[in-house]
């Protein structure tokens, strides 16, 4: 599909030049196409004059902000893989992450400078500034570079959170990003009219991919906010600034406990969710102040778009994620083609990556002998063909000899009325090998005695799905991506 792809920023700005692409708002600055193509010229021209070429490798450690965007275009024309670095990371973890890829160069922004200098220091790179040093070289401008876009060159890396081992340096070209922009596209009818607001950190996949990158391609704008703050994207959807919204189930949680979030006419936004989906409580809770959340689902590894629900059956099949979009062929392992049931999801297209970069033998254990990417995700089809994530398959825990998928137990623990949010874990038991513990936080103002919960359960769980060990926390330990990051609260049941 595609051998070569015309260059993105260079046919965006032919066909719409003066349109509006981003409005930054760490700047105040409105970059057009136009615009925004000059300055990935110019950052492209810079690197070539420092002696980068095909293939090398740049890091770069920054919030959200229009430049991310030009150095990634300026990556594109001239074959650079850039790399985007986790600004949560303390320098040892940013050096073990960077070290198997083998960067030539780092950029920061101001905020991240001391933590960029230290790591590059460790790995003996040199640091540029996108205040200072990018901002000369796009004041300057340089030569166009137009050139058609290998469609399976690597573009950029996205390393994965590590949570199982070191990250794993995903590929990402740029026919998986027109896929995910005809997958998104067409399930959510993307125009270029529409307003989007990117707040997703940028080394994560949804910061790049939903939306902003698909809305740039479709000749849509996005508004730029360096970071994620309740109250400034609650004005921005409250103020019809946006029309199109993406977020992670901890951010709608967040915003569902604003005094005002009735007020707003949720009907003019259309709403997607990832990361994991979103609680039938809090499904419920946005239906009744207008807004119809779309559940949807992909990983780093597919682009990310794989599933998102349709809106027709979104209140009819609460917790679906939806049917496979355009561009993606899926399977379950074990069912037959077509047929209702339970499987690990298996999906294949042109949206997959080609791999791990530098990490043949995680590509090969990643992918099945005849071509499938495994998932390590546990769906169920319906009998409407609607899917539904069951679990990871590295989160089922046995007890007693009966496989327990915490997904299930938290679905029912998320309708008490004082639980905002929930995880289960297995953990060790003498007597039924393992056994579930939960971990509760509670909505703002409500109290909860654990000894109540068991009881609780029983009446809506087989006994043996029943938590046996609650506990109460402030908050959960995260991923990148907004999701409970499991094996930190198994280091604290340990550390007890």
């Amino acid at each position: 599909m595609f051998d070569l792809i015309p260059d993105m920023a260079a046919k965006r700005a032919e066909l719409t030049p003066e349109a509006l692409a981003f409005h930054d708002t760490t700047t105040g600055r409105d970059w057009s196409f136009a615009r925004i193509n000059e300055a990935a010229n110019a950052v492209a021209n810079g690197f070539l004059a420092r002696g980068l070429a095909e293939g090398d490798r740049v890091a770069i450690l920054c919030q959200n902000r229009a430049e991310f965007f030009i150095t990634l275009f300026a990556c594109q024309k001239t074959g650079i893989i850039l790399c985007p670095l986790n600004w949560r990371q303390p320098v040892r973890e940013l050096a073990q992450t960077l070290a198997p890829v083998g960067v030539s160069l780092m950029l920061t922004d101001g905020a991240f400078a001391a933590t960029a200098r230290d790591t590059a220091e460790a790995l003996g790179v040199p640091v540029l500034t996108l205040e200072e040093d990018l901002a000369r070289w796009i004041e300057v401008g340089g030569p166009a570079l137009t050139a058609p876009v290998p469609s399976e060159r690597p573009w950029y890396l996205l390393f994965t959170s590590g949570t199982t081992g070191l990250p794993k340096s995903v590929i990402q070209t740029a026919r998986m990003a027109w896929v995910n922009t005809v997958n998104i596209g067409q399930a959510i009818n993307i125009a270029s009219t529409d307003r989007a607001v990117c707040y997703l950190p940028l080394f994560h996949t949804a910061g790049i991919n939903l939306y902003t990158l698909p809305i740039f391609l479709s000749g849509g704008s996005s508004t730029i906010l360096p970071k994620f703050e309740v109250g400034v994207v609650r004005h921005l959807l409250a103020s019809g600034q946006i029309n199109q919204f993406f977020g992670v189930p901890a951010i709608y949680q967040e915003l569902s406990l604003m005094a005002d979030i009735g007020a707003m006419d949720w009907a003019s936004i259309r709403c997607g969710c990832g990361g994991a989906p979103l609680s039938e409580p809090l499904i419920r809770f946005f239906a009744e102040k207008g807004a119809k959340v779309l559940n949807g689902m992909g990983m780093t590894e597919t682009g990310p778009t794989v599933f998102l629900m349709d809106p027709v059956q979104a209140d009819r099949k609460i917790g679906s994620v939806g049917k496979p979009q355009s561009l993606v062929e899926v399977r379950l392992a074990g069912v037959p083609d077509g047929a209702e049931g339970v499987g690990e999801l298996q999906l294949r297209g042109p949206g997959i990556t080609p791999g791990y970069f530098g990490n043949p033998e995680a590509t090969r254990k990643t992918f099945t002998s005849d071509g499938w990417l495994a998932t390590g995700d546990v769906a169920r089809r319906d009998a409407d063909g609607y899917y539904f994530i069951v679990d990871r398959i590295k989160d089922m825990f046995i007890s007693g000899g009966e496989n327990i998928y915490p997904a299930e137990v938290e679905r029912v623990l998320n309708q008490h009325p004082a639980i905002l949010e929930v995880a289960i874990v297995g953990v060790a038991d003498q007597k039924w090998g393992e056994v579930g513990a939960a971990f509760v936080m509670l909505r703002p103002g409500q109290s909860l005695d654990p000894a109540t919960l068991r009881p609780w359960c029983r009446e809506r769980l087989a006994g043996y799905k029943v938590p046996a060990h609650v506990r109460i926390v402030a908050d959960f330990p995260r991923t990148a991506a907004g999701k409970i990051c499991k094996p930190k609260l198994h280091e604290g049941l340990e550390n007890d």
